[in-house]
């Protein structure tokens, strides 16, 4: 069985279900540009309209140009990245942010191929961009894409392997339309993330229920194909928990590559030592004596690749620090830094 409908007859029918029920009133619709554009289409990889919402408006509010993305501290980007996830995007945003000021005159390219040599912009996102801010032809093949077409076609095979994911490009670019070309990249992506969704699709709804091949199987349901699941590893790590008499906890700067990269975090310790193990390494680390220690409540961090089972242990002493390496975050009073979510929920706690 295969997908029947030609691609001027599918495009007819996406942009008429799209003019009926599809989104036109998401804040990037509005007052459009090619910088909107893109900072949304950043932000919604891998996350949500109703998750990405609040944070573009905040963002927006704070760098409402490329200009001033482009000179803000990383700090204050990450700040306001914080609680999104997948913090490469913030930081690969605001070095994209400085190449388009620099090498750019502050103007988003306008190809696939200068597009896509900014960090960040894959193909998908490249052609989202010129498709939505250029009007320019460019097929798309994110997360919502793909969902459609593979259930469209019935593909039973892993998306993910590169004969199929060559094959889904192929469609996409015989779909696209030569007009309207913004309205077909919003709409294809509203029908997999309104209709076309994960779980429970809602086939009684979609322009396409009668040619649909997993839906005349009776395979939607398990259409995409997932990856096959490897059991994920369990990292250990203790987290402390320096706080004072003026409400303030001690954070260490994170590396610049690894997990949370760039973020401010609490000072960490691989494993989970003994508490007179973790006298003498604070005392080694901090040059002090610690007046009281102990152990919270641990909990558990999921990324996609591993577990993080995290200890916090508050302690109590006179740590030394060197400035640049090390803040006190005022639990009173919100900073503009970048927090990991897990430990901005600890804070909140405190």
């Amino acid at each position: 069985m295969a997908f029947s409908l030609s691609s001027k007859r599918f495009q007819q029918r996406l942009l008429a279900w799209f003019d009926r029920s599809g989104r036109k009133d998401l804040p990037w619709q509005h007052h459009k540009n090619p910088y909107r554009v893109w900072i949304s289409e950043i932000m919604l990889q891998q996350t949500q309209v109703r998750t990405v919402i609040p944070y573009f408006e905040r963002f927006i509010s704070r760098f409402p140009t490329v200009t001033l993305l482009a000179k803000a501290p990383e700090d204050e980007v990450l700040h306001h990245w914080t609680g999104l996830g997948y913090y490469q995007r913030a930081r690969n945003l605001h070095r994209a942010a400085k190449m388009i000021v620099d090498l750019h005159q502050g103007q988003l390219p306008d190809t696939l191929e200068t597009l896509q040599e900014l960090p960040g912009i894959g193909r998908s996102t490249a052609g989202a961009i010129l498709s939505i801010a250029f009007q320019k032809k460019s097929p798309i093949l994110d997360g919502n894409v793909k969902r459609v077409l593979t259930r469209l076609h019935g593909v039973t095979d892993f998306p993910g392997d590169k004969k199929v994911l060559e094959q889904l490009w192929v469609w996409a670019e015989e779909l696209t339309p030569d007009k309207r070309v913004a309205d077909y990249a919003q709409a294809i992506m509203d029908l997999g993330a309104t209709l076309c969704v994960r779980g429970q699709p809602q086939c009684g709804l979609c322009p396409f229920e009668l040619s649909c091949v997993a839906h005349a199987l009776g395979i939607e349901k398990k259409i995409p194909v997932g990856k096959p699941r490897k059991t994920l590893p369990i990292r250990d790590v203790t987290l402390l928990v320096f706080q004072d008499d003026s409400h303030r906890v001690l954070l260490e700067k994170r590396p610049s590559k690894g997990i949370w990269a760039g973020l401010w975090s609490l000072p960490e310790i691989k494993g989970v030592p003994t508490l007179a193990e973790m006298r003498k390494e604070i005392k080694k680390r901090f040059q002090c004596k610690t007046t009281k220690i102990k152990k919270g409540e641990s909990f558990r961090h999921n990324f996609s690749h591993f577990h993080l089972s995290i200890q916090p242990v508050f302690a109590v002493g006179e740590p030394v620090i060197e400035e640049d390496q090390y803040l006190w975050y005022n639990l009173k009073k919100s900073q503009r830094v970048g927090l990991p979510a897990p430990i901005k929920l600890l804070l909140s706690i405190l």
